[in-house]
């Protein structure tokens, strides 16, 4: 009898731990735009089921009403915590502030609202690359690169393709890019414009620069995509990607790595899509008490390249990787 009871106490009390962290995760992405984003979600979406936890997840469509409805279900489910990618980084004040007063726990993905907004609202965690430095690093190795194939002080024509506008990662990488420019005045940015992060636009609007533009030296891509999309518009106007046009992009998936170790593509700067594992950590450690800061976390992120040990920040201490054939058989996205 004793052992009955013994069993059966550790049974309530196995199923009582299990319970207890059966979770319910609401979780608000911005859409599938770009290979980037598709790996940040897949990682999301396969990892923390298994950890037994309920995901709902929601493809805004790059709509931000989309993502205000989706944030107000939640809600309305009353889930135990909200992940959160903002497509945008302006009108979010009302709804983060529902979430708030729901009593949600709030975790920031990649994309952050304004600082204004953030001032105002309570978040548990936030996950990001660091957009700034992704920027003044692709401005960097450039013209560090440029000083290695003695174009230092040649004058160069850079055109800028943009991510979606006013979203975090575009206004960030923009501005690093020009804070590295700034020590450089033989570099200049002849045009700009959004191609919104995705392959097809970036390739109409460096369509539309090869015929407007007497001369491209650089194209700068804020992701991958925009940079493939646009390499596709160089081959189709009769040029060599890479060769007559220097081009860097950023995100450093696994395509342009191969485009990369082909020679089409320069260099990519590295944003590490993969936070599953930091987020799992971060949820474990709220249902356990512990409490996290308001400072972003970032991964670990590297530069990749043709030609490998580039200086590619603004010390000169943080040296680019050489893309080898080890490199694309190890990359996991």
């Amino acid at each position: 009898m004793k052992k009955l009871f013994a069993f059966a106490l550790a049974l309530v009390l196995m199923l009582s731990a299990t319970s207890a962290f059966a979770l319910t995760i609401g979780f608000s992405q911005i859409g599938q735009e770009s290979d980037w984003r598709t790996a940040n979600t897949d990682d999301i979406r396969s990892k923390l089921p298994a950890e037994g936890w309920d995901l709902l997840y929601d493809d805004a469509q790059q709509l931000q009403q989309n993502q205000i409805n989706a944030l107000r279900r939640f809600i309305t489910l009353a889930v135990d915590y909200i992940l959160f990618t903002a497509v945008t980084g302006e009108g979010w004040d009302e709804v983060l502030k529902e979430v708030n007063d729901a009593g949600i726990p709030l975790i920031l993905i990649d994309r952050m609202p304004v600082q204004e907004t953030l001032d105002q609202i309570e978040y548990a965690a936030a996950f990001g690359g660091d957009f700034v430095e992704e920027g003044r690093r692709m401005g960097y190795w450039t013209a560090r690169y440029l000083e290695s194939v003695g174009r230092g002080d040649e004058e160069v024509n850079v055109v800028l393709l943009e991510g979606t506008t006013g979203s975090a990662a575009a206004v960030d990488r923009t501005t690093g890019i020009v804070e590295a420019f700034d020590n450089y005045p033989n570099l200049k940015i002849v045009a700009q414009q959004t191609g919104n992060f995705t392959r097809a636009e970036g390739q109409a609007v460096m369509e539309s620069w090869l015929k407007s533009i007497d001369k491209i030296d650089v194209l700068l891509a804020e992701n991958d995509d925009m940079g493939l999309g646009a390499i596709d518009a160089i081959k189709a106007a009769g040029l060599v990607p890479g060769v007559d046009i220097i081009i860097v992009g950023c995100d450093a998936v696994k395509v342009a790595h191969e485009a990369v170790f082909a020679g089409e593509m320069n260099a990519t700067i590295e944003c590490n899509p993969l936070y599953s594992a930091s987020v799992i950590k971060v949820i474990k450690g709220l249902e356990a008490g512990e409490v996290y800061g308001r400072d972003v976390m970032h991964p670990d992120e590297s530069v990749y390249d043709a030609v490998g040990g580039i200086p590619s920040d603004e010390s000169g201490e943080l040296l680019s990787i050489l893309v080898d054939q080890d490199i694309l058989d190890t990359r996991q996205y």
